[in-house]
């Protein structure tokens, strides 16, 4: 699988818990990808499970967000896994997220 397409289910992953996390707060707040890194340490045939368990730094970043009113950053990690349980690549996003202002 090419790594691209790898790419684009780990972001998706990491980017659907930022989304949960930020409308369970109630309020408005901007997110957005500073950076990424990835490796790859095995072929990637057949389905690929990319799954994202971080969502306390999540909550984490969201609540200084609204304390402080300044932006945060939050690195997320988020593994795909083949049809039998090995690691082929491991995805690594920074997000920014900062509470919308009223204007």
């Amino acid at each position: 699988m090419f790594w691209a397409v790898q790419g684009m289910a780990a972001e998706l992953t990491t980017g659907a818990l930022v989304m949960k996390k930020i409308k369970e707060s109630g309020t408005s707040i901007s997110m957005l990808v500073a950076n990424n890194k990835a490796s790859f340490s095995k072929k990637a045939k057949g389905r690929i499970t990319f799954t994202c368990n971080e969502g306390e730094k999540i909550d984490e970043a969201i609540r200084k967000a609204i304390e402080t009113g300044a932006g945060q950053t939050v690195w997320l990690n988020s593994n795909g896994v083949n049809a039998d349980g090995v690691e082929v690549s491991s995805f690594n996003f920074e997000w920014t997220l900062k509470v919308k202002s009223l204007k």
